[in-house]
């Protein structure tokens, strides 16, 4: 009971000093139950989506395994995937069917209003187009106006409505494969469930079969509803012996909710552990700050903890001691921060909701695990950093009380430390560099895997043997210029290396990923500058927004532009091919990428062997070298071509051409789109996704207008030169870097905090030393610029190492990625002059309380403190 009182006491006696670790273990604790019960809300909402929009029994296109043996990812056809709609009346005839209804969609669509004005969402998502039905009703309801009667209406969903300004009466105009067709606005609907983020739009049922079929009698989905007087189970089994369930996929309501719930759980998955990183980043950086704090207050309370070894008590309860204000400590902070976490998983939601996701607070789905494994999470990482200092405080004795508080430590253990650290680090570049020595991406990313933590380990276990070497080199450069403050502020921060190091390691390694990301990122930008610069000859790349295809009028219009010499498609469908003579056991799946004959003047085709001109053919066909060589296929060797969608030919090899890896169209086998009509059905034919065009001489500029006047009725389709390209590629990277630096930004708020807590107790050790520099003529105003100047100093020792590690990293990734071809060191020197600059700010803020009660103290009662 003494231990457990003593505890309490030193933990309410120094709760000021515990509030910012307490806010590390409720920072990393919220990020990972808001994480969980985001995600787990997310799940909840579509769960009920599935289930109410669910009929007993749904019949869908394809089947349970795949039949083609390739990958069966739908074509870029422009055309959804149907069953016939003579299937109704077969359905309709089955004992205890009540009623069936034949559902069409399809996303390759785009919408225009009267401004022509793409009224699709801004965020990418995609612009539904479907026929009206009852089932509808089920998790949606009409707002405003009428369902759509006729060709010339349509319904808007509510939030697209108010997006785009769109209201009952305006015009729209549909753009699809079919071609154009106006309508007029009937009326609003509203989802009472949520809505997934996309623009829908819903049309009578002939009406969205002209659209999205050219008429055709099609379904993407039969909705089948029973009587009570049979289970869905049996008449999911009538239902499959009526149409041949080996053609059409046909599952109970339950597992049709269950088979959409996977594949939005796969979805969710990969969101739940990249934050659930971040989380656990952030947890990484607590533990150096809540080691630095219970070190700091064991030293200074070195006298105290000798004296009641003095009066007997035992090195165990001196430990325990420790650990329960450790418990406490992981307690409190990780209650709260499993409410924080509530906080941050309804800030998610509203965040969704402003890109057109709504989640309603209703589905809030907090379930016994989430504060379990946040509480669980918190008290364990707390524990585990003051096991550490806890054992060095059972180690005291009570001669310690005659001693002076805050010595270093044990030499020979800091030794001892910096030789495991020295080992795993030499340990963890050899990895890395044997990176440059591999041919295989795996092996290489395996080197990878293992380099980095081992480098990280090593460097963190090594960082204090590094304080004199690097504190010394920075204060020559930054602080020689103030003096004897500046003087003092080094000899502070080289005064315990251990606490410098700890302190500076929370920052590293939050640097530390930021600069290895931005490596990666600007090797990505400039190696994909390079391969545009080398293989795309076109002046003009024409593209859908969203990379969506290319509708064949727009294709038409663009063909009819003025001031060309050339253009060609591109086209890609997925195949398998087989070699002739060989078994089926050759069989490969394979990109098929189908151009026009002008294509090897707009894109550089680097041939190895045979003809390119001849492979574009009727009858030819080309591969890489790479992909020829693992699969053994040779020039002049014939393969048997089974395409998605039900193509089959046998087509002759006449050039191999050289791999041109990831950064541009990777291992394509070329065929020509005039040979690819002779086999690939009409209906199975993909559209392009993107168009290839050559100015003629001198003409670029008029060429470049006459293509953007030609594909004006078509706002989807964007037109850019080879230098907007590049620009496209580096703002999608640089908005995924940002996203990530944000995530990052957590782990930094915790090391930043473990900054200030350093300081703030390191002032409160050297209350009597602050007392005595005043007396003898140290002013206010020298003494926060000491404390700032000490501060930056730490911050910027953290930013050199974090910096030097990330630069490692970022080389030994693009060496990975030049396996797939990203082949272009850069590094951002702009990103790493950044870093040191808002280091050395993160400095000046850490130090500002510290520094503002520093120059607060009483000088008689400084002096006074013991």
């Amino acid at each position: 009971m003494s231990v457990m009182k003593t505890s309490l006491r030193n933990f309410f006696a120094h709760k000021g000093r515990m509030i910012l670790s307490g806010l590390a273990v409720l920072l990393s604790v919220a990020f990972v139950c808001g994480t969980l019960v985001f995600t787990a809300t997310m799940q909840t909402t579509f769960d009920r989506l599935f289930t109410v929009s669910a009929s007993n029994v749904m019949v869908t296109p394809g089947t349970a395994e795949d039949s083609g043996g390739f990958d069966q990812t739908p074509a870029m056809t422009g055309r959804p995937e149907t069953m016939p709609g003579e299937v109704v009346e077969t359905l309709r005839g089955v004992d205890g069917v009540e009623e069936v209804t034949g559902y069409l969609d399809s996303q390759s669509v785009v919408a225009v209003d009267a401004d022509n004005e793409n009224i699709g969402p801004a965020t990418g998502a995609p612009t539904i187009v479907a026929n009206w039905t009852p089932i509808e009703l089920r998790s949606m309801e009409i707002v405003e106006g009428a369902a759509p009667e006729g060709s010339g209406e349509v319904m808007v969903d509510s939030q697209t409505a108010e997006n785009s300004s769109v209201a009952v009466g305006d015009e729209l105009r549909l753009l699809s494969v079919g071609g154009s067709f106006e309508a007029t606005v009937s009326g609003i609907v509203e989802f009472r469930i949520t809505n997934p983020g996309a623009t829908l739009l819903y049309f009578d049922t002939a009406t969205a079969q002209e659209i999205l079929l050219g008429g055709e009698d099609g379904y993407t989905a039969f909705y089948v509803d029973t009587t009570d007087a049979v289970s869905d189970e049996e008449m999911r089994d009538r239902v499959a012996s009526a149409v041949n369930g080996e053609q059409y996929l046909v599952r109970t309501a339950e597992q049709y909710a269950e088979d959409n719930r996977n594949a939005l759980g796969e979805f969710l998955d990969i969101i739940r552990w990249v934050l659930l990183g971040f989380a656990g980043i952030a947890l990484l950086v607590g533990i150096f700050l809540i080691v630095n704090t219970f070190t700091m207050l064991v030293a200074q309370r070195t006298r105290e903890i000798g004296l009641f070894r003095a009066i007997g008590a035992q090195r165990g309860q001196v430990n325990r001691s420790v650990m329960v204000e450790a418990l406490l400590l992981g307690i409190v902070g990780s209650v709260l921060g499993f409410v924080a976490g509530i906080g941050i998983a309804i800030a998610l939601m509203a965040i969704l909701g402003a890109v057109g996701m709504n989640l309603s607070t209703d589905d809030l789905t907090v379930g016994w695990a989430v504060p379990v494994t946040g509480i669980v999470l918190g008290v364990t990482v707390t524990l585990i950093a003051a096991w550490i200092p806890a054992r060095r405080a059972g180690r005291i004795t009570p001669m310690a009380a005659l001693q002076d508080a805050g010595n270093p430590g044990d030499v020979r253990a800091g030794r001892v430390r910096a030789a495991i650290g020295a080992a795993l680090l030499a340990l963890g570049v050899a990895a890395l560099i044997a990176v440059t020595g591999t041919e295989s991406a795996g092996a290489a990313g395996q080197l990878l895997g293992v380099g980095i933590p081992l480098t990280l380990v090593g460097l963190v276990l090594a960082a204090p043997a590094l304080v004199g070497l690097v504190i010394r080199g920075l204060s020559a450069v930054l602080l020689r210029g103030f003096g004897s403050v500046g003087r003092l502020a080094e000899r502070n921060a080289l005064r315990n290396p251990r606490r410098t190091g700890a302190t500076a390691s929370a920052l590293m390694i939050g640097l530390a990923l930021v600069s290895a990301l931005s490596v990666a990122g600007a090797s990505l930008v400039a190696s994909t500058d390079k391969a545009i610069d080398e293989t795309i000859g076109a002046d003009f790349i024409v593209q859908n927004e969203g990379f969506t295809p290319v509708i064949p009028e727009a294709v038409e219009a663009a063909r009819g532009a003025d001031d060309l010499e050339a253009i060609s498609e591109y086209r890609e469908i997925r195949a398998e091919l087989t070699p002739v003579g060989g078994g089926g056991d050759d069989a490969f799946d394979q990109r098929l990428a189908m151009v026009n004959e002008a294509y090897p003047r707009v894109f550089a085709v680097d041939v190895a062997e045979g003809d390119i001109d001849g492979a574009l053919a009727p009858g030819g066909i080309s591969l890489t070298d790479t992909v020829a060589e693992r699969q053994g296929v040779e020039l002049g060797d014939e393969l048997e071509v089974l395409t998605q969608g039900g193509g089959t030919t046998t087509l002759t090899v006449r050039a191999i051409t050289t791999s041109a890896g990831a950064a541009t169209e990777g291992d394509a086998a070329y065929i020509g789109i005039a040979g690819a009509e002779e086999f690939i059905p009409e209906e199975a034919m993909p559209l392009p996704w993107g168009l290839f065009a050559i100015a003629e001489e001198g003409r670029q500029a008029e060429a470049r207008a006459s293509l953007e006047a030609a594909l004006e009725p078509f706002p989807q389709v964007v037109v850019r030169d080879q230098a907007d390209y590049k620009e496209l590629v580096r703002s999608e990277v640089g908005m995924l870097l940002n996203m990530v630096y944000g995530l990052l930004a957590l782990a930094i708020i915790v090391a930043v905090l473990g900054v200030i807590n350093t300081l703030a107790l390191s002032v409160v050790e050297r209350t009597r030393e602050i007392g005595l520099m005043r007396a003898i003529g140290l002013s206010r105003r020298q003494l926060r610029r000491m404390i700032r100047l000490e501060s930056v100093v730490i911050a910027l020792f953290g930013a050199v190492l974090g910096v030097a590690l990330g630069l490692f990293w970022g080389w030994a990734s693009q060496r990975v990625m030049a396996l797939e071809g990203i082949d272009v060191l850069e590094i951002p020197v702009n990103v790493i002059v950044i870093v040191f600059i808002g280091s050395a700010l993160v400095g000046l803020l850490a130090a500002l309380i510290p520094a503002f009660r520093a120059g607060r103290m009483n000088i008689l009662r400084a002096i006074a403190t013991e």
